[in-house]
């Protein structure tokens, strides 16, 4: 199970987000082609640029903190997290607008890679990845939008089925899996740095503390009742002529988002009988009093 959208389009066109996806596989061409299948020469790649915990313990190599999160490991290392990137940065970008997002995104790396050598700092496993940098812009999502929906993919042997959930279930179950499987695994095994997603993901919850005080906290949930402030995107399926709320790729512009009547739009947790469209739910967690 994993997203594949959001419903949330952005006002601003996130320049950073595409520039940094760009950026990450432009890194990956230019050296896993041509070393990834042999072993020796990637792991002195990896020495070079790569968080290597113990020597950035010993003061060495201090830039890689910021190398590793162009690095990936494999291509669905890659794949997963753009598409991560992808599906939450624009909306943060949205908000904090270029500059403060590049600034957020990196500072996030940042505590990602200090909270995986904080977990192990005698550990000489290269650290690759941008999802502790990630993993924190989904922090901060979580912050600003928990009750955004997010459309998932479940697959179930041969059963493919798209489910949308809210922000703070999906966000919420994830960050708790990484704190269980941090607390299972040993973190000199290598394997998935599940140490860096947790720190990156508390680094977002924290960093964007700001920005969210500014729009009036609590406030700001009630205003726009946990989601975006501007309409939900709708989905087409191809052929149909009808809408839907998932199930079929996104061909809504903004243009034509902006055209939707939000009374055919029913967002996540309200009703659709008892209590107005209009009526602030008590949390950003559900609709009902």
């Amino acid at each position: 199970m994993f997203p594949i959208r959001d419903h949330n389009p952005s006002e601003r066109t996130p320049i950073v987000t595409w520039v940094l996806i760009a950026i990450n596989i432009g890194v990956f061409l230019t050296y896993w082609p041509a070393i990834g299948g042999q072993t020796a020469q990637l792991m002195s790649f990896y020495n070079d640029y790569a968080l290597v915990p113990v020597e950035f313990s010993r003061g060495l190599e201090v830039q890689t903190i910021v190398t590793s999160m162009f690095l990936h490991g494999g291509w669905m290392h890659l794949i997963g997290n753009m598409l991560f990137l992808w599906i939450f940065g624009d909306n943060m970008e949205d908000q904090l607008g270029h500059v403060g997002f590049l600034i957020f995104y990196l500072l996030c790396g940042g505590a990602a890679g200090l909270a995986q050598v904080y977990a192990d700092p005698f550990s000489n496993i290269p650290m690759v990845g941008a999802s502790g940098a990630i993993a924190g812009v989904m922090g901060g999502y979580l912050v600003l939008f928990p009750r955004a929906r997010v459309d998932l993919l479940l697959i179930i042997f041969i059963i493919f089925k798209v489910i949308t959930v809210p922000a703070w279930l999906m966000l919420g179950l994830w960050f708790g899996l990484q704190l269980v499987s941090g607390a299972a695994a040993d973190a000199a095994a290598g394997g998935v740095a599940y140490w860096a997603h947790a720190g990156g993901f508390i680094a977002g919850l924290v960093l964007i503390l700001p920005a969210f005080l500014r729009r009036g906290g609590p406030a700001f949930w009630q205003k726009n009742h946990g989601v975006p402030p501007h309409a939900e995107a709708s989905t087409r399926v191809p052929g149909s002529g009808s809408r839907r709320d998932f199930d079929g790729p996104i061909q809504s512009t903004r243009r034509e988002v902006d055209t939707l009547s939000t009374s055919n739009i029913p967002r996540t947790g309200t009703r659709r009988f008892g209590r107005g469209r209009n009526d602030p739910p008590n949390s950003p967690w559900g609709g009902s009093r």
